[in-house]
């Protein structure tokens, strides 16, 4: 049984989790696309994949840390199962990055739970987010988790809730630095910006609706039963728990308005989703139930690469 099989925390979860997500990558972005393959591109996807494993190993990290799930492989199972459900959102290298900064950002968020370093972990995850915006202007939005965040998680001073800004404005300074000394204009900053899309067309394609409508269907279902289980989990954990529905509320925000629909944006909700569906795998008293919910994941991928 899968479940069974995950319902430990060991690092064959991570390796086979791991292999089966470097096959896919492999796959879809060498194997099927041979005739530009050279020394340096093989470089660039090493990097790019190195990003996307690193992203999975460190959410592992702060999901484990932080007690947002039982000592368990679900989460890892779940991560891994979202990006063959949605293979188009390990595609596009930049959202990638975007990503693995985003994951960066959630690390220090959640682990201001701790009340310890607090101006350090606020700086960083402003930091980081910076990051991820010059790269993903929509991920601008994890500004506003890190705020819900010194609301539930911290005793915060007045002069905390500077430092975020803080950390974003110097990798501002520093782009803008970078700009002028290139010689380009502190206008060619804007090129970063970019208005959301509402277009989407782009998704009435039948793999998408199917990997898609599982993804989101699954996650609020979950999500029901997670919420309802909120009143089970000791005082001092649940404003750990309600920021992970920011966290999904604001990745769902992010889908919706970014500027290009290709897929990869769904990346962004994986974390969060896979820390729910974790803990209704977890709490579900009829296995046979939680079973079946795992193999319908299962198959999913293999339905869309039947169509």
């Amino acid at each position: 049984m899968i479940t069974r099989f995950f319902s430990t925390s060991r690092p064959i979860h991570l390796v086979l989790i791991s292999l089966a997500v470097f096959v896919l990558f492999v796959l879809l972005r060498i194997a099927f696309n041979p005739e530009t393959l050279n020394g340096l591109r093989i470089v660039e996807e090493i990097g790019v994949f190195v990003s996307l494993w690193a992203a999975i190993v460190i959410f592992g990290f702060y999901v484990s840390k932080n007690g947002l799930t039982l000592h368990n492989g679900y989460k890892f199972l779940f991560y891994g199962l979202f990006i063959f459900i949605l293979p188009e959102t390990i595609l596009n290298s930049g959202v990638l990055l975007a990503n693995l900064s985003v994951i960066f950002a959630l690390r220090r968020i959640f682990s201001l739970k701790n009340n310890l370093r607090i101006k350090k972990k606020l700086f960083d995850a402003g930091f980081w987010i910076a990051v991820a915006s010059m790269i993903y202007f929509g991920t601008l939005l994890y500004l506003g988790l890190i705020f819900v965040a010194i609301l539930l998680l911290t005793v915060a001073k007045i002069n905390d809730w500077v430092i975020p800004l803080t950390g974003f404005l110097s990798v501002l300074i520093i782009m803008i630095c970078y700009l002028i000394i290139s010689g380009n204009t502190i206008d060619s900053i804007l090129d970063f910006i970019h208005a959301p899309n509402y277009d989407f067309s782009v998704y009435n394609n039948l793999e998408f609706v199917i990997g898609i409508t599982v993804l989101i269907s699954f996650s609020v279902w979950a999500m029901f039963f997670y919420v309802k289980s909120f009143r089970e989990k000791l005082k001092a954990e649940r404003s750990s728990h309600h920021l992970v529905i920011f966290n999904f509320i604001i990745a769902m925000i992010l889908v919706v308005i970014s500027p290009v629909k290709d897929g990869s944006e769904f990346i962004f909700l994986f974390p969060p989703a896979a820390i729910i569906m974790s803990n209704y795998v977890e709490s579900t008293k009829e296995k046979w139930f939680s079973e079946i919910f795992v193999w319908l994941l299962i198959i999913t991928p293999i339905v869309r690469l039947m169509l």
